[in-house]
C-alpha cells in the first residue's frame, strides 16, 4: 500500500496536484526544499526545509522513502535512489522511473554532464533546458500519480 508522497518541491510544477491525488486516498505528503516555498495549508502535507547545500533535500528524502512510497521528482540520481529502495519515482510530466529504465538515464545524465563540463559552450540537446511543462504534462502527471497509488493499494 502507498503510504507516502515525497515531493522534491524546488522547481516543482505539480505540487497542488500532488496533494490533490493524496487528500482523495488519504496519504501524507512531505513538500521538501531548502526554502523560499509558500507552506501548503492542507492538513496531510508536512513542509519540510532542509539546510542549504548541495542534494540535502535530495538526501532528506532518499534516507526515508520505501517500498510502496511515491517520490515526485525530475532529479535523476535521487530517482536512482529512491528506485533501489523499492519506492516508485514520478518525473512531473508523468514519467516513471523504474528498475527498467533508471540505469540509462543515469548513464545519459552523466555522460551529458561530462560534454557540458568539457565544452561549456555547448549547445543544442546536450545544453540544459527543454521544452515548455505543458497542460498534457500536468494531466498525464494526474493520471500516472492516480494509476500508480491504486496499483500500490491493490498490491
Amino acid at each position: 500500500m502507498s503510504r507516502v508522497i515525497y515531493i522534491d518541491a524546488d522547481a516543482c510544477p505539480v505540487k497542488d496536484e500532488a496533494v490533490q491525488v493524496a487528500r482523495r486516498h488519504g496519504l501524507r505528503v512531505y513538500i521538501v526544499s531548502n526554502g523560499g516555498i509558500r507552506p501548503h495549508q492542507d492538513p496531510l502535507v508536512q513542509n519540510v526545509i532542509v539546510p542549504d547545500g548541495p542534494d540535502v533535500a535530495d538526501k532528506w528524502i532518499a534516507d526515508r522513502a520505501t517500498d510502496g512510497d511515491v517520490v515526485v521528482t525530475a532529479d535523476i540520481p535521487l530517482a536512482a535512489q529512491v528506485v533501489a529502495s523499492g519506492a516508485t519515482a514520478l518525473r512531473h510530466n508523468g514519467d516513471v522511473f523504474s528498475t527498467e529504465n533508471i540505469g540509462s538515464q543515469l548513464a545519459t545524465r552523466n555522460l551529458m554532464a561530462d560534454l557540458r563540463a568539457a565544452d561549456p559552450l555547448m549547445t543544442g540537446a546536450g545544453k540544459q533546458g527543454g521544452r515548455v511543462f505543458s497542460k498534457q504534462d500536468r494531466s498525464r502527471f494526474l493520471e500516472r500519480l492516480e494509476a500508480l497509488i491504486r496499483k500500490a493499494n491493490h498490491a
